[in-house]
């Protein structure tokens, strides 16, 4: 069976190419230029990955991924924009998305992407029980919930930041190469996702920053050094 994705371009040229390109190599690739009829396709169709451009016609990508995100949080979903101002990534990231393109890209960075997020998809929390809770320092992680509990209060992850959690909490109190991080979390290393690992490890620091005990610091050269204390 083809594994199906969602693909949402209003430039139709460029559509074209990267659908065709997609097909050739073997995918099924629903196509649709307008925001609106999104939601509605999404639900029916089923996909594996949505592939959703940031500026559209009716509702904007950011606005379709926050809603698709909350239909279901394990559909892997890439942003496409011709921007990249932090800001914006971490929109994208917080919009349920889990992988961030800047135009113009290639097709094979693109297909590479896509097949490292089918093969990481689900992989963190597979073996975890739907009631199970991971402690870390005065924090614990629900990672079927998607969620991060500290002091009676609670914050609603990304996958991404799960993703990240969770390899954070296994790696406690050690030294976490960068490089290995990088491998675990996107399948490669790449100069773009090193940036995306930057944004992702000041959100670490933020949603950690109520646990003094907690301290992820900066080994240049090296990646970082995770502590939690008593």
């Amino acid at each position: 069976m083809k594994t199906k994705l969602l693909y949402v371009e209003d430039e139709l040229a460029l559509a074209g190419i990267v659908k065709d390109t997609l097909e050739s190599k073997g995918y099924e690739v629903y196509h649709i230029s307008h925001g609106n009829e999104v939601i509605s396709a999404f639900k029916s169709y089923k996909p594996s990955v949505c592939i959703l451009d940031v500026m559209l016609p009716g509702m904007d990508g950011f606005s379709l991924g926050k809603i698709i995100h909350g239909e279901n949080p394990d559909i892997p979903i890439i942003f496409l924009t011709a921007k990249d101002q932090a800001d914006d990534v971490v929109k994208g990231f917080h919009s349920g998305g889990r992988d961030y393109l800047k135009k113009p890209f290639s097709m094979a960075e693109l297909i590479v992407r896509i097949e490292s997020l089918l093969q990481h998809s689900g992989a963190s929390v597979k073996g975890l029980s739907s009631d199970q809770t991971l402690g870390l320092g005065r924090y614990k992680i629900l990672p079927q919930q998607l969620i991060l509990a500290v002091d009676g209060g609670e914050e609603k992850l990304t996958y991404r930041e799960l993703e990240i959690l969770l390899y954070l909490q296994k790696n406690q109190n050690s030294i976490i190469k960068k490089k290995d991080l990088l491998l675990h979390i996107w399948g490669d290393d790449s100069m773009y996702n090193a940036r995306n690992l930057d944004v992702y490890i000041k959100r670490m620091r933020d949603l950690l920053a109520k646990d003094e005990n907690i301290q992820l610091l900066t080994l240049r050269g090296v990646g970082y050094q995770f502590f939690v204390g008593a």
